[in-house]
């Protein structure tokens, strides 16, 4: 039965709902070959992998810092969801094109294996091969959509499109295209796994170093329930960085390579490191993006090389003022020499707590630079060092308005109770912890309502580098109270009250928090 001039209205939103979903299915099979060819080349060319890091690369850095203060390190699963979601309204566009234009809808999805092809190749290390599985996968993609839009429309069939559509066989199709895309990519995903450098990293036994950290007294930790522990164990140390995969290097190929303003070019092995006189020491770091009273910090024990020393064999031509790192994402961070060569304990490092570097923390080597936020000094999967000069060369974030030089401010933090939290009347502890990493904190001050700046008790700190623990005894009376908190660094610097953001150069102002006492 042909439709009649009454049938056209409802027509309309059957033949948009036929073509998006067709553009859906096409764009599921596209990417699950994209995932299963990604697997078996190379695991880091999928296409949502390489538009997604060159997205990051490229989004205005007030993006990324609300992607980290809303999502936290579940940024990058957020930005693969965004970037599937964005993928999605594009798909059911170029599928509802293409039932009124199928060449123009084939375009679409042609245009989608271009873009993915372009970001893969255009990355960090990129090789000619991470093409293909954008190019295959769009290919497929457009024999999915010809096969599910071009056998059902005839080219004359305008409105009414949705008359002559065998829906039976629309819905087979579609239900095995799309248990075929689920499956591709899920065995895409599960090759990547051959990729992984787990059991190379467990076959790893680190030497003793020659230059043991400092005995840490069992005081460092008060005994306070609520107050983070003063060494954070590597399941529970933060992570920020810009990769969306995180990086399989494999220490039997890694190479760091030192050149620039020096005077002997090096390189090295990953068991040239494990040859070396090893140091060995706990050091606190602190993400730039943490807000005040954040989380983006924590204390681990660290085993490496020296980068004096490095730097001392290389030979720092006159001038050198910064050293650029490179990770193998192609990411940089700049440091000051000036920071790496004044005596406090700049390293390459390859272990933390007392195993090899994990592989989310950068192994088989990374920097880490006592008190320096970490975009400007802890460069994870580092490859290279460059003595250069911050006159000519910005790195990643200093191209971003970020700051080129950035010593952690002081910052005291309350831990327990929380904010907004409950508690009985009668005595409890206000407790937390404080740093300011390379200088030391020399006290704490707690300060009820309006009330004085009492001082609260330290646990001991077995260096300026690591962070302290602090408590202060209250003996509170039912009420809603407001409690502040703010530190005092080893030079006698008290910590400021002014707010300052995060970005550029790191947060400030006091820690406060509302307490309900019963």
């Amino acid at each position: 039965m042909e439709p009649t001039e009454s049938h056209r209205g409802p027509v309309v939103p059957i033949r948009r709902r036929f073509g998006a979903t067709a553009g859906l299915l096409a764009a599921a099979t596209a990417l699950g070959v994209a995932e299963l060819v990604s697997g078996l080349i190379r695991g880091t060319a999928s296409p949502v992998v390489s538009v997604g890091g060159w997205v990051i690369d490229h989004v205005p850095s007030w993006m990324k810092t609300f992607a980290i203060r809303t999502f936290g390190t579940n940024d990058k699963p957020a930005l693969i969801i965004g970037t599937l979601a964005l993928l999605a309204v594009f798909a059911a566009t170029v599928g509802v094109v293409a039932t009124r234009r199928l060449r123009v809808g084939l375009a679409g999805v042609a245009l989608f294996g271009l873009i993915g092809a372009g970001a893969a190749i255009t990355r960090p290390n990129a090789r000619s091969i991470d093409l293909v599985p954008s190019v295959v996968g769009a290919a497929i993609g457009i024999m999915v959509l010809w096969l599910l839009v071009g056998r059902e429309v005839p080219a004359d069939a305008g409105t009414s499109l949705a008359v002559g559509i065998d829906r039976r066989r629309f819905m087979i199709t579609g239900a095995t295209v799309a248990v075929a895309a689920a499956g591709m990519g899920g065995v895409g995903r599960s090759l990547r796994r051959r990729f992984s450098v787990a059991s190379e990293r467990s076959a790893i036994k680190l030497p003793t170093a020659a230059s043991l950290a400092l005995p840490v007294p069992a005081a460092v930790d008060l005994g306070v329930a609520g107050i983070a522990p003063f060494m954070t164990s590597n399941a529970d140390f933060y992570r920020i960085d810009t990769t969306l995969v995180t990086p399989q290097v494999d220490p039997a190929s890694w190479r760091l390579t030192v050149k620039g303003m020096v005077g002997k070019p090096l390189s090295f092995t990953y068991d040239d490191l494990l040859k070396r006189n090893l140091v060995e020491r706990d050091i606190t770091l602190v993400c730039v993006s943490n807000e005040v009273g954040g989380n983006y910090v924590g204390t681990a024990r660290w085993l490496g090389v020296p980068l004096a020393e490095i730097l001392a064999e290389a030979g720092v031509k006159a001038g050198a003022d910064q050293l650029v790192s490179r990770s193998v994402d192609g990411w940089t961070a700049g440091t000051p020499v000036a920071d790496i060569t004044d005596g406090r304990d700049a390293l390459l490092a390859i272990g933390m707590n007392g195993e090899p570097l994990p592989i989310a923390h950068g192994f088989p080597a990374r920097l880490i630079v006592p008190g320096l936020y970490g975009f400007v000094s802890a460069t994870k999967w580092v490859t290279g060092l460059e003595l250069t000069t911050f006159a000519s060369f910005d790195p990643y974030w200093a191209k971003r308005g970020w700051a080129k030089r950035a010593p952690i401010k002081t910052m005291a933090r309350i831990d327990t109770p929380r904010g907004l939290q409950r508690i009985q009347a009668g005595p409890t502890a206000i407790g937390g912890v404080a740093w300011a990493i390379h200088r030391g904190i020399q006290g704490v001050e707690v300060r009820i309502d309006d009330g004085p700046w009492v001082p609260a008790r330290l646990a001991p700190g077995p260096s300026a580098d690591t962070w302290r623990q602090w408590v202060y005894e209250w003996d509170p009376k039912p009420g809603t109270y407001n409690v502040a908190c703010r530190a005092t660094d080893g030079d006698g610097q008290p910590q400021t009250e002014a707010r300052a953001n995060p970005i550029p150069d790191g947060a400030s102002g006091w820690h406060s928090i509302v307490v309900l006492v019963d």
